[in-house]
């Protein structure tokens, strides 16, 4: 789960970091309320969405009267913003954050993330902050620093001292790098974050280090733990299918490509995505049923994958293990008549009651393709999307 910059700051700020005073607004009239709140004579009005790179589509403005704030506010709610990150479909405005304004020296970069290689949470630090961490690494590699912090010692004081350097602080500065990193560290854990980033970590004239952007995700399998922060999700941010699917309890994760995938485990989904690329498609989704899918369950499967434009062919790959193949073939059978689908599917099943389950989709009358095994599966599903089946 996605936090929005204002709430991912308030978090933070519960933990001791320091972040820039701030007013969430719906409308205009709301935002320059928050400014006269803020006071002074310099705001920041950004656009709440889960996505990065706002401010070269139009999501962030630096306002020097009220009039500016309100013009802002007004310009950007309601509206959608649309860069590389949110795709063409866009993130809604429902929200702008009015922030003071800061005196900024320098610009940094700094993470916690996960490193699923070492199994470790991983510091990334780098002097190339307010810029792209991908475009840093693609270009100057030399200038991003990771540290690995080893989960049986914890954090330790040596972490601060080498991100300081890493960063080029000096003096006071290295005091608050490590009081920093150390706050960010126990959000990370308490939180059950996947990434924490805060891109631009600014260091002031006055020499203070200050967080003036931050990303926040958490493990969507830890949410039952947070209450409080699961009453931050924001659902208008989320695919309308992926959040159907979580809704019936289904795994779903759209993708680019145009075979849709039904699968039962997260594994042979997988395996199924894999094959499909090795037979020459792209797969349009990731999507787990589970070990337990009832027949409707099956039936909401079919709707979220064909909900899909990009998908011209579907591939229904079920290994019966606790799942029973006559159950799945109930739930194909439903919702190929419910939907009235007109794209080609490709069945392959396999284990528990497969006779019964292959009767059934034999004596439903439909246009279905049975498959022998997974590479078959793939194989007939790139070929029905050529016209060659």
């Amino acid at each position: 789960m996605n936090l929005h910059e204002y709430q991912a700051k308030q978090v933070l700020a519960s933990h001791g970091v320091s972040v820039p005073r701030g007013e969430v607004a719906g409308n205009g009239d709301e935002a320059v309320a928050g400014a006269e709140k803020l006071g002074g004579d310099l705001w920041v009005v950004k656009a709440q969405v889960h996505a990065g790179a706002r401010g070269k589509a139009g999501g962030i403005k630096v306002c020097k009267t009220h009039d500016e704030v309100r013009q802002a506010a007004d310009g950007m709610i309601g509206e959608l913003l649309i860069n590389h990150q949110t795709g063409p479909a866009g993130k809604p405005i429902h929200k702008v954050y009015v922030e003071e304004g800061s005196d900024i020296a320098r610009e940094l970069y700094l993470a916690l993330l996960v490193d699923r290689d070492s199994s470790r949470i991983a510091v990334i630090a780098s002097t190339e902050g307010g810029m792209d961490i991908e475009e840093v690494a693609a270009s100057t590699p030399d200038k991003i620093v990771s540290l690995s912090i080893d989960p049986a010692s914890g954090l330790m004081p040596f972490h601060g001292r080498r991100l300081a350097a890493a960063l080029e602080l000096e003096g006071d500065q290295v005091k608050q790098a490590g009081k920093l990193l150390g706050a960010m560290y126990a959000t990370f854990l308490s939180s059950d974050a996947s990434m924490l980033e805060i891109n631009p970590l600014v260091v002031t004239k006055a020499g203070d280090l200050v967080v003036l952007d931050c990303k926040f995700n958490i493990d969507d399998n830890a949410m039952f733990r947070h209450k409080d922060l699961a009453e931050m999700r924001d659902e208008s941010q989320e695919d309308p299918a992926e959040l159907e699917a979580h809704e019936v309890g289904l795994n779903y994760i759209k993708l680019d490509g145009t075979i849709g995938c039904m699968v039962n485990g997260a594994g042979l989904a997988m395996a199924t995505m894999d094959i499909c690329k090795l037979a020459g498609g792209e797969p349009a989704n990731f999507l787990d049923v589970g070990g337990g899918a009832t027949k409707e369950q099956v039936a909401s499967a079919f709707r979220i994958i064909v909900s899909d434009p990009n998908v011209k062919a579907i591939l229904v790959n079920i290994f019966g293990g606790i799942m029973r193949c006559d159950v799945i073939a109930e739930g194909i059978v439903a919702a190929a008549k419910e939907l009235d689908l007109q794209v080609p599917v490709v069945v392959r099943l396999e284990g528990t009651n497969v006779d019964q389950g292959k009767k059934i989709l034999a004596d439903s009358g439909l246009a279905l393709t049975p498959a022998d095994d997974l590479s078959d599966a793939a194989a007939k599903a790139v070929a029905a999307i050529k016209g060659e089946a």
